[in-house]
């Protein structure tokens, strides 16, 4: 049974790109991408903020970032999530951390280089962070509330990846393990209705934040945000409808419609919809896979 495991990002390097070569002759260099958002809050405060990502590429795709990016260019990646464990030698501590394999990557500056900000663009400087998964639910939904009152999801959900290795011909398997948030109504209705072992879409954004503990340890954790989240394999009232009139003859459309009309009043200005708040007001939460800052390259 496969799975989806797909980030696209549109972000700004932010330093010089180093390449390097593996044992085997491959060329490999990571990127690092800040990716600017905004959002409206739940009391309906315009947010901005911005995200940071590791980013790993392979091959030509490497010798071309090593030859043409640097720091301040815009980039799209398409790539998958993955995290990497290992035991410290010294203290034996298992850590570990997330980054993003890129599998496509285009440069979207024009030949002669980027263009003046225009006046009064706000949203449209947003640039893309979307992750797409379809996996299964690794635990049942952990309900939270913030101390501003606002109800909080933690589930996990793991995503299986398939290749044939090119030296031995042997098919392999990994499987990842991504830690998803869930905001406001939806948050409640994933509580009530998903259950460990389900399996699920879930599309949001990639977000690492961090914090300390208790001896003053810097923590990061990478999650989804999830803006979108489908059960899969269940029946849904609505379709078995349409499945269930489907042999039936279909009523004639009406006559004279006139769709040069305007919207009703009670469509016109209607708000767009509340999006959770600043990542900032998450509870601390305890994945298991928390980094140290040292490990990271940014």
């Amino acid at each position: 049974m496969f799975s989806l495991n797909r980030v696209h990002l549109i972000g700004y390097q932010t330093q010089p790109v180093q390449l390097r070569t593996t044992p085997g002759g491959a060329s490999v260099t990571d990127l690092n991408l800040v990716v600017p958002y905004a959002f409206t809050s739940e009391g309906g405060q315009e947010l901005n903020g911005r995200s940071f990502h590791t980013i790993t590429v392979w091959g030509a795709l490497a010798d071309i970032a090593g030859q043409f990016i640097k720091p301040g260019g815009q980039l799209f990646i398409a790539g998958r999530l993955q995290t990497d464990s290992w035991e410290d030698e010294q203290s034996g501590e298992k850590r570990s951390k997330t980054k993003i394999v890129a599998l496509d990557m285009i440069m979207l500056d024009p030949k002669g280089g980027q263009m003046a900000t225009p006046a009064n663009a706000k949203r449209t400087l947003s640039a893309c962070n979307r992750a797409d998964i379809i996996g299964n639910v690794t635990r049942d939904p952990e309900m939270r509330t913030t101390t501003s009152g606002q109800k909080v999801v933690t589930l996990g959900v793991a995503t299986n990846d398939r290749w044939r290795d090119k030296a031995s011909g042997e098919n392999k398997e990994r499987s990842e393990f991504h830690n998803i948030v869930v905001w406001g109504d939806l948050a409640q209705e994933a509580s009530d209705c998903i259950k460990k072992g389900q399996r699920v879409f879930v599309s949001g954004r990639v977000q690492t934040r961090s914090w300390e503990t208790q001896n003053g340890a810097k923590r990061y954790t990478t999650e989804i945000i999830a803006e979108h989240l489908s059960l899969l394999g269940v029946r849904n009232p609505t379709a078995d409808e349409s499945i269930e009139n489907s042999g039936r003859p279909q009523p004639a459309p009406a006559a004279d419609v006139n769709f040069d009309q305007s919207a009703p009043e009670a469509a016109v200005g209607q708000s767009a919809p509340s999006q959770e708040p600043a990542f900032a007001q998450v509870p601390d939460i305890n994945y298991g896979s928390e980094i140290k800052v040292e490990d990271l390259p940014f």
